[in-house]
């Protein structure tokens, strides 16, 4: 039996069971929307873990799941009041830490995403496995960023955490605006001409899409009037298998590696998402993501 625990109304964790359903794979849903109305039993004894849990009325005892596809993400607001609101974070908060020690196959474990909340440690494990990342600053004094300006010419700049932020650039408008940052430390990278890559990474399979765009962010193409047009293609063998080695790496059976194709056909990896959404990739390009993840949960 394989497990999908995530909402319902999430197109990634969506598009999955889908696929389960697809392929005859065995599955349930555990729906982050009915946790409040859902039961869970989990307890640790000196033969390992065990319980259960229920969905809809049915017992699944926890020996029986083999695979675990999750994207947990904010519980809605309870409408019907505090006590289901309290039992359903209660009930979340549990699988949340069954699956960082359960003995199935976790795609991916909240321990092995938390990678991500550092991208400058992130970008160390990144090199470590032979990618090429761009010249970094971390700072929060608008004059070492000037000067790091002046030293590269076109400079981005986003977030340092794994919070979902905008990749903007570094011109005139916001410069007026660098004294903020006194009061959050930000990073800054060097401009890397080239094309994006994004790589989803499925076990030992790579789903790689070329993508076209004028936007420093092509996630929000639209947002500045513009367009992005997205082409599966084949990778170099080496870059697939340094793909598969840092996913590997970083412990994470399923994740997004953002890569750009530099004019001399080299490749500089940005950072690796831990819970990409997959399905916005396997729609613009047909790429089997979905069956490939499913396929990966029922061999388990």
């Amino acid at each position: 039996m394989i497990l999908f625990f995530g909402r319902h109304d999430d197109t990634p964790m969506a598009r999955a069971v889908e696929a389960a359903v697809e392929l005859g794979v065995p599955h349930v849903l555990l729906d982050q929307t009915q946790l409040a109305y859902d039961e869970a039993v989990i307890h640790l004894g000196s033969t390992g873990l065990d319980g259960w849990f229920s969905v809809g009325g049915q017992r699944i005892p926890l020996q029986t799941v083999t695979a675990v596809y999750t994207r947990p993400l904010a519980l809605p607001v309870e409408r019907q009041g505090e006590l289901a609101s309290t039992r359903a974070q209660a009930f979340n908060d549990m699988m949340v830490e069954w699956l960082d020690v359960s003995p199935c196959l976790v795609i991916n474990r909240p321990e092995a995403m938390d990678s991500n909340a550092s991208k400058p440690y992130q970008s160390q494990w990144i090199a470590h496995a032979g990618f090429a990342v761009p010249e970094t600053l971390v700072t929060n004094d608008p004059q070492e960023v000037l000067a790091f300006q002046r030293q590269h010419g076109r400079v981005i700049y986003k977030s340092l955490s794994g919070v979902r932020s905008i990749v903007r650039e570094l011109d005139s408008t916001a410069r007026q605006r660098l004294e903020q940052i006194r009061h959050l430390p930000t990073q800054f990278q060097a401009w890397v001409p080239g094309t994006d890559v994004r790589v989803h990474v499925v076990g030992m399979r790579t789903f790689a899409a070329a993508v076209t765009s004028e936007a420093i962010d092509y996630r929000y193409a639209q947002r500045d009037s513009l367009k992005a047009t997205l082409q599966a293609i084949t990778l170099p063998e080496d870059v697939a298998d340094r793909c598969i080695a840092l996913a590997a790496m970083l412990k994470l059976p399923l994740c997004g590696i953002d890569l750009r194709r530099t004019p001399d056909g080299s490749y500089v990896c940005f950072e690796v998402n831990p819970m990409p959404a997959y399905s916005y990739y396997e729609v613009e390009t047909g790429q089997p993501i979905s069956s490939a993840l499913v396929e990966l949960m029922a061999a388990a």
